[in-house]
């Protein structure tokens, strides 16, 4: 089982989510950025990286907010998400066609993949409306 990490990045009360870019896995659907983690990498020290490399933005790690477990076609995953915060950088995409901050409201109306599905309902549970 592959395990891959997800980063829930607040800002004014909305969450940041991407959307995959064409020609990428699970292309145009919408997810919490992140990424797999490398041998011997903790979850903290992937997420730092891909975030990174992603947004190439800088964030500091926070607390464990829940996991995924979901079973595509290409092998099962365990999606680890956690609290993060911006610390510097300007957003800037990679492998995201597009990214959105959203209120809690809003997160119904975007597609996201499957992995990412229990996470979203998690957090609509726990932010502010």
């Amino acid at each position: 089982m592959k395990e891959v990490t997800a980063a829930i990045i607040l800002k004014d009360n909305k969450v940041l989510i991407a959307q995959r870019a064409p020609g990428e896995k699970l292309a145009g659907k919408w997810e919490f950025p992140g990424g797999k983690i490398e041998l011997g990498e903790t979850p903290q020290e992937c997420l730092k990286r891909e975030i990174q490399e992603e947004l190439e933005v800088e964030i500091d790690v926070l607390d464990f907010f829940g996991e995924s477990i979901y079973a595509y076609h290409s092998g099962s995953i365990n999606l680890m998400a956690f609290w993060c915060q911006w610390i510097a950088g300007d957003y800037k995409m990679s492998v995201h066609s597009r990214i959105e901050w959203v209120t809690r409201q809003q997160l119904d109306l975007y597609d996201f993949s499957p992995a990412d599905i229990p996470l979203v309902e998690k957090l609509k549970a726990v932010m502010n409306s």
